[in-house]
C-alpha cells in the first residue's frame, strides 16, 4: 500500500479512542437528488439533514454509515418518482440517476441493474454492485442480487452510490451500491390500497399499512403482480411481502426487524439472434419450431428442435429474508449496532438448454461502532465496522428437453460449494474548516470459495476429472475524499477509491462451451477510480451536478454467450479503463413548471487482453483486442423529463409530464464487429392528487401513463456473444441466445386512496 494511504489509515484507526468531546456533526455534501423528496418544487439545497435508516429513532440518535456520507456520489431518487406513475418494475424509477443503466431480466419484472456500465454484460443476476434495503443486505455472500423482490410501492427513497465502494461496502461493490428505504409506520400514518392495470393482461393490487404507537412502529406491505408479457411465452404472477418494524424500550436502545418474502412464477420467452429480432421482435406465432413464423428463436434440445413455448421455458424462484437490528448508543456520541440476518434464495430454472435447481441459504453478521466528536481538536464522525457473510450452496444441472412442460432429461452437473467473506472496514470524516471536509476509509477482506462440481455422462456415471475449488482472496481497498464548499450554492469534490469483486461460486464451474466444467482459475476483479465533481444551485431553482469519472480495471469479469449457446461463462480481461461524464440536473423554472435530466457518457475500452480463439482444424489464434470498445456497455444514456403540476385553485393536484429515455447502441462482441442500435422512447404521464372531504377515506391518487408512444421497436436487452475466426456481421448477427425486444406502446393506469 502506498505510503501516503497507510498514514491515512493508521490515522483512522487511531480516531476513535481520541473522539472525546462532542462536537457539532460535519456538514453532509449531498449531490443533487434527481427525482427529489418533492419534485420541481424549487426547494433544497446542497446539504440537507439526513433522514435515517430504520424506524423509531430517538432525537440525537447516530444515522447509518451509508446516510448521505461525505465525499461519496450519491444521487437520491425520492417518493415523488414512485408516487406518481405506475411503476411497474424498479427499473423505470431508477432510470432518474445519472450512471443507472437497466436491462430486461428473464421474466416478470425482473430487470438487470448496472451502475457505470459494471454490470451492463450480466443477463439474469446483477452484479458488481451492493444493494441494500434499511441498512441490511439483500446482496447474497456470492455477490448476486436480483430484482424479482422489489416492488417500487414499498419505498420511500432509494440513494444510488456510484464508482467503487468497497471501503464503505466491502466485497463486489467495484460499480456502487444501491440503498433502498421502505417507507416507515409514522410516514404512512394509516392504510392504503392500490390497484393498477394495463396492457398485456397487467394487474398490480397492493396495499400498504403503518403507524406508531409509543415505543413500537410497523409498516407492512403486500402486492400481487401478474401480466401476460409483451411476448409469446411470457406471463407471469409474482406475491410479495415486505414488513419493517421496530420497538424502542429506551431512548437509548433500537429493535428492529425486517421480512421480505417474494415468491415468482414465469414464463420465460426465448432470446433471439439480432436477425431474427429484425424479423419477429416479440417472438410471436412461436408455438412449435415445425410451425413457427419466420424469426421465433429455436432452441436445440436432445437433439429436436424446440422453441420457448414448445417446450415450456419457465422460472419458479422463492426469496426470503428475514433480519434484525440492534442500536445502543454508549453515550450521546456514540452508537453501537448488532444485525444479524438469514436469506434464502431457492431457484427451479428450466430454460433454455438445461435446467438449473438450486438451494442458496446464506447468512450474514454485521457489527459496528458510530463515534461523533473531536479527532486532533477538529470535528469528526469515526466508523468501524466487522462483518461476515456466508452462502451454502446446493445445486444440480439437468438436460431440458423438447417434449414440453419443462420436461427434464438427464442430469449434468452437480455443484456443492461454501463462499464466505470476514472483513473490517474503517472510515472517517474530518472537518479541516468550515469549507473543508476529509473522508479516508478502508476496507479488509478475506473471501473463501470452497466446493465441486460434478458431471455426468448420459448413462448416469460421473465424468472424470471433478472441478474442485478451493480459493483464498485477501483484498485492501483505500479511500481518500475531499470537498470544498465555501459557499451554500456550490461545492466541489474529489474522489479516490478501489473495489473489489471475488469471482462467484457458479462462474467458476461454467466452461467457455458453456457448460459444467473447471473454470476454477478466475480472479479478483479490482479497480480504481477517480472522480472530480461539483454541485451548484446555479440559479433559484436551477440544481445542477457534473462529475467526471476516470477507472482502472484489473482483471475485469466479462461474461458472455458462447459460440454453441447456454449459460454465459465470465473470464478475466487483464486491464480495461472506463472513463465518462455524469450530469443531474433539476430545474423548476415557472411555477409549477419543472424539468430533470440524467445523462451518462461512458467508454468503455480493453487496455491488455488477448483472446484466443480456437479454428477449424483445431490450431488457436491470439487475437489483440486492447483498444476495442467492451461488449454490452452503451455509449449514452438519458433521461430528460418535462412536466407541470397545477399550484393552486380548483385544479390542484392535477399534473402531467413527458419524458424522453434515449440509450446509444453498444457492441456485441469482442471484435467490435456487431453493433446493437440505440433508440429513442416517449413516455407520457398524468396524474392526479386530492384530499378527499370528511369521510371514510382521506386520500385519492389517479394516474395514468402511455410509454412508448411513438411505438418504436428497440431491443431491451442483448447478451454479449463470443466470436469465431471466421466471423463476418452477417454470421454474427445469427448467433442465437442474445436479444430480447424492449416494450411495444404499453398503457397502464391506477388508482391508490389511503385511509
Amino acid at each position: 500500500m502506498p505510503a501516503p494511504l497507510r498514514r491515512a489509515a493508521l490515522c483512522l484507526l487511531a480516531a476513535q479512542p481520541f473522539a472525546a468531546q462532542a462536537a457539532p456533526e460535519a456538514v453532509t455534501l449531498e449531490e443533487i437528488s434527481v427525482a427529489g423528496e418533492g419534485r420541481g418544487n424549487g426547494q433544497g439545497a446542497l446539504s440537507q439533514p439526513a433522514k435515517k435508516f430504520g424506524v423509531a429513532a430517538a432525537p440525537g440518535a447516530a444515522a447509518l454509515p451509508i446516510e448521505r456520507p461525505v465525499g461519496q456520489i450519491v444521487t437520491a431518487v425520492g417518493r415523488e418518482a414512485i408516487a406518481n406513475r405506475p411503476a411497474t418494475s424498479i427499473g423505470s424509477v431508477l432510470l432518474d440517476s445519472p450512471g443507472v443503466t437497466v436491462r430486461q431480466g428473464n421474466g416478470g419484472r425482473d430487470v438487470v441493474i448496472s451502475i457505470r456500465g459494471n454490470n451492463a454484460r450480466s443477463t439474469g443476476v446483477t452484479r458488481n454492485m451492493v444493494v441494500l434495503e434499511d441498512g441490511f443486505p439483500v446482496t447474497q455472500a456470492d455477490g448476486a442480487s436480483r430484482f424479482d423482490l422489489v416492488d417500487p410501492r414499498a419505498y420511500s427513497r432509494i440513494d444510488v452510490f456510484r464508482g467503487p465502494q468497497s471501503a464503505l461496502f466491502g466485497n463486489y461493490a467495484t460499480g456502487g451500491a444501491l440503498a433502498f428505504r421502505t417507507r416507515t409506520g409514522r410516514e404512512i400514518d394509516g392504510y392504503e390500497v392500490g390497484v393498477d392495470a394495463g396492457s398485456f393482461g397487467y394487474l398490480s393490487n397492493y396495499f400498504t399499512v403503518g403507524g406508531a404507537s409509543g415505543p413500537f412502529e410497523v409498516s407492512l406491505f403486500a402486492s400481487d403482480v401478474r401480466g401476460n408479457g409483451y411476448q409469446q411465452h411470457a406471463s407471469y404472477d409474482t406475491q410479495t411481502v415486505n414488513l419493517l418494524a421496530s420497538y424502542t424500550p429506551t431512548p437509548d436502545n433500537r429493535f428492529t426487524l425486517k421480512v421480505i418474502n417474494n415468491e415468482i412464477d414465469a414464463n420465460i420467452p426465448g432470446r433471439s439472434s439480432l436477425t431474427d429480432f429484425y424479423l419477429n421482435p416479440y417472438q410471436r406465432r412461436c408455438d412449435t419450431a415445425d410451425t413457427a413464423a419466420l424469426g421465433c428463436a429455436k432452441f436445440t434440445l436432445g437433439g429436436i428442435p424446440a422453441t420457448a413455448a414448445q417446450a415450456g421455458f419457465r422460472r419458479n424462484d422463492r426469496r426470503t429474508i428475514v433480519a434484525g437490528r440492534w442500536e445502543h448508543d454508549i453515550d450521546a456520541q456514540t452508537t453501537w449496532r448488532v444485525q444479524v440476518g438469514f436469506d434464502e434464495r431457492n431457484y427451479n430454472q428450466p430454460f433454455y438448454t438445461s435446467s438449473g435447481r438450486g438451494s442458496l441459504p446464506s447468512y450474514n453478521l454485521l457489527t459496528d461502532l458510530t463515534r461523533r466528536g473531536e479527532f486532533l481538536g477538529l470535528p469528526a464522525v469515526g466508523y468501524v465496522a466487522l462483518s461476515y457473510s456466508a452462502v451454502d450452496v446446493t445445486a444440480s444441472t439437468f438436460n431440458l428437453t423438447a417434449l414440453g412442460g419443462a420436461r427434464l432429461g438427464s442430469l449434468v452437473a452437480l455443484q456443492d460449494a461454501v463462499q464466505s467473506n470476514l472483513g473490517g472496514r474503517a472510515r472517517l470524516e474530518l472537518e479541516l474548516s468550515p469549507e473543508w471536509k476529509a473522508v479516508t476509509g478502508l476496507s479488509v477482506e478475506n473471501s473463501t470459495i470452497t466446493g465441486r462440481n460434478r458431471t455426468f455422462a448420459p448413462d448416469g456415471t460421473e465424468t472424470l476429472p471433478r472441478a474442485i475449488a478451493d480459493r483464498r482472496f485477501l483484498n485492501v481497498a483505500p479511500e481518500l475524499a475531499l470537498v470544498y464548499q465555501p459557499d451554500p450554492t456550490w461545492a466541489l469534490r474529489g474522489r479516490v477509491a478501489t473495489g473489489y469483486a471475488t469471482p462467484s461460486f457458479s462462474s467458476l464451474f461454467i466452461t467457455p462451451l458453456g457448460v459444467p466444467g473447471n473454470n476454477t482459475g478466475l480472479k479478483t476483479q479490482e479497480n480504481l477510480g477517480f472522480d472530480l465533481g461539483a454541485d451548484w444551485l446555479a440559479v433559484e431553482g436551477l440544481k445542477l451536478s457534473l462529475t467526471g469519472f476516470y477507472e482502472f480495471f484489473r482483471n475485469e469479469f466479462v461474461s458472455q454467450v458462447p459460440l454453441t449457446g447456454g449459460p454465459n461463462y465470465t473470464f478475466n480481461a487483464p486491464a480495461s479503463e472506463h472513463r465518462g461524464i455524469e450530469l443531474a440536473a433539476t430545474y423548476a423554472f415557472a411555477p409549477g413548471w419543472n424539468g430533470v435530466l440524467a445523462y451518462t457518457f461512458d467508454d468503455q475500452v480493453y487496455t491488455d487482453y488477448v483472446e484466443q480463439l480456437r479454428g477449424t482444424a483445431g490450431s488457436i489464434q491470439a487475437l489483440n483486442r486492447a483498444g476495442n470498445r467492451i461488449p454490452g456497455v452503451p455509449d449514452h444514456q438519458l433521461l430528460a423529463r418535462v412536466g407541470y403540476d397545477v399550484p393552486a385553485g380548483p385544479l390542484a393536484g392535477l399534473g402531467g409530464f413527458a419524458e424522453v429515455v434515449a440509450q446509444g447502441g453498444y457492441f456485441a462482441d469482442n471484435a467490435n464487429l456487431l453493433k446493437i442500435p440505440g433508440y429513442a422512447i416517449v413516455n407520457l404521464n398524468l396524474h392526479y392528487s386530492a384530499l378527499l372531504p370528511d369521510g371514510y377515506a382521506k386520500r385519492i391518487d389517479l394516474y395514468g401513463e402511455v410509454r412508448n408512444v411513438l411505438d418504436t421497436v428497440y431491443v431491451a436487452s442483448a447478451n454479449p456473444v463470443a466470436n469465431a475466426l471466421t466471423d463476418t456481421v452477417a454470421t454474427i448477427a445469427q448467433r442465437p441466445n442474445s436479444i430480447y425486444a424492449g416494450a411495444p406502446r404499453t398503457f397502464v393506469a391506477g388508482m391508490k386512496l389511503s385511509f
